[in-house]
């Protein structure tokens, strides 16, 4: 496939030229100075494959016409930020490339070939690299999830990026249906938010519907006092109950987090709220959170959440808690509103 990348720093790599102008000639691609890509194709040897970047691209360059990068591929091409293009300890996954269900090739190793549908207008190019486009790539890795949690997880942290919203994917969704793992696609879609931070909001999310199905929790919504100041966005809550929760992972750790951690306690106190924390050690033992959980609808069922704040956002805030509204952004307010640190 012929590719014409635009970002720096990626080399596209090219076949076997005789002459030695396009490529290397057939006695230099045996040579030190060029390492081979795949099928044919070469880059020069100082090319390392540690960029994710590159390593897709190589993986897109030998495939057909008519291909491209899918899953979290062309989501990592196009800026996703919970795509990193490896597992949890650090080993690089096979980059997904959507041949179509009529093309054959062989398996080439860091590759993985998706024979399956293609509908007219799946394939884009971004920086002159083809891709599939947001709602087709984010079924992709959905369909792919090992779990109903990690299904919902990819959901939520491709639309944190707006690459697609929950009515996009659900239209998406209904051309695919009958095919494999889609009932469990449907069922995350009903369960995914379009105002989630982080993958392990998504854990403490499913964790706490399953304990209480039937409280109705609100994802990063901000709460102000009655006068219109911001007082705290909690990552759930459920203001009927007068329940917070909030995710404490490595970063809080830090100083000046820990201390803000302690802030939000104390005004929780003050405004009458339940706080429960879901810690990053109770991924080994998630009864433990599920117990703090319940004791704290407990302790919430004994007392009213004070008067002393509102849902109701001031005219001066800017909603960011769906996909449109933070597509509306200009890049300024993109940057004032949309600072949001790693849990």
């Amino acid at each position: 496939m012929e590719l014409n990348i635009t970002r720096p720093d990626i080399v596209v790599p090219v076949p076997v030229d005789p002459s030695g102008r396009n490529g290397p000639t057939p006695g230099q691609a045996r040579g030190p100075r060029w390492r081979g890509s795949s099928c044919g194709l070469f880059v020069p040897a100082h090319v390392g494959q540690g960029s994710v970047l590159q390593r897709i691209v190589e993986a897109v360059a030998s495939a057909p016409e008519g291909s491209g990068a899918t899953g979290w591929a062309a989501l990592h091409w196009q800026g996703a930020r919970w795509f990193p293009g490896c597992t949890a300890g650090g080993e690089p996954l096979p980059v997904p490339v959507a041949i179509g269900d009529s093309v054959h090739l062989a398996r080439r190793p860091g590759v993985q070939l998706c024979r399956d549908w293609l509908f007219d207008g799946d394939i884009m190019r971004v920086d002159g690299l083809p891709i599939t486009r947001p709602e087709r790539s984010i079924c992709v890795a959905a369909l792919r999830a090992r779990s109903m949690e990690e299904t919902v997880q990819v959901i939520c942290m491709a639309m944190a990026d707006d690459l697609a919203s929950l009515d996009e994917l659900r239209d998406y969704a209904a051309r695919i249906k009958g095919r494999p793992h889609t009932r469990r696609l449907n069922t995350a879609l009903e369960v995914a938010d379009e105002n989630v931070w982080s993958p392990m909001e998504v854990t403490m999310l499913m964790r706490w519907r399953q304990r209480h199905p039937v409280a109705t929790l609100l994802c990063n919504a901000p709460i102000f006092d009655p006068a219109g100041s911001h007082l705290l966005t909690p990552d759930l809550f459920d203001a009927e109950a007068g329940v917070v929760g909030q995710y404490d992972g490595l970063i809080h750790e830090r100083r000046t987090v820990r201390r803000r951690d302690l802030e939000t306690e104390e005004l929780c106190r003050e405004l009458g709220f339940e706080l429960v924390t879901m810690l990053s050690t109770d991924l080994r033992d998630l009864g433990s959170f599920e117990r703090r959980l319940d004791a704290a609808y407990a302790r919430a069922r004994r007392r009213h959440a004070g008067q002393g704040w509102t849902l109701d956002q001031p005219h001066w805030w800017v909603d960011t808690s769906s996909v449109q509204a933070r597509r509306a952004l200009d890049e300024e307010d993109r940057q004032r509103w949309l600072r949001r640190t790693s849990a």
